[in-house]
């Protein structure tokens, strides 16, 4: 990843940062302090602005991003006291095969091997659904399980098993 840096004469300084993708993010920093946040295809094309925050906002933003709030992990090279059980969170689209089943009759369990603990409908959570609990469209599945047990449970939420 290469960082490119270009004073602007009265304005202030343009960084740009190749992303992953090829396309290019561009931040032009001010000398009163506001930053200017840009996506572009290419060093040559036009970028659309994302952002447009004023000093204090982006030295906010800046620190969040550096990690002073809340730092992420390697989240394979995890430890938890749940062993190789992680929980995920996985809503149920419109198309889905679930949308209209109860918990008993998916066999979210036998088919995946994860555990619904609980699930999400709007602003409501019900803890340890019952076995006749309805799934609906956009209701969030809290599961538990192995990674590859979520990977089954996401392609049968989905109706790719």
């Amino acid at each position: 990843m290469s960082v490119y840096e270009t004073d602007l004469p009265g304005v202030g300084r343009k960084f740009d940062l190749e992303l992953a993708d090829d396309s290019l993010a561009s931040v032009v920093i001010h000398h009163d302090g506001r930053c200017e946040l840009y996506k572009r295809a290419s060093r040559d094309a036009n970028g659309e602005k994302l952002l447009n925050l004023t000093g204090e906002e982006a030295n906010k933003l800046g620190s969040i991003l550096e990690g002073a709030y809340f730092e992420s992990v390697n989240v394979d090279e995890l430890t938890v006291p749940l062993g190789d059980a992680i929980i995920e969170w996985i809503e149920i689209p419109a198309d889905s095969p679930l949308a209209g089943t109860t918990l008993q009759e998916s066999e979210i369990k036998r088919r995946t091997g994860t555990t619904i603990i609980a699930i999400q409908r709007g602003t409501e959570t019900t803890p340890n659904p019952a076995a006749d609990f309805e799934l609906s469209e956009e209701d969030i599945l809290v599961a538990i399980g192995t990674r590859e047990e979520h990977a089954t449970l996401t392609d049968l939420v989905s109706g790719d098993s």
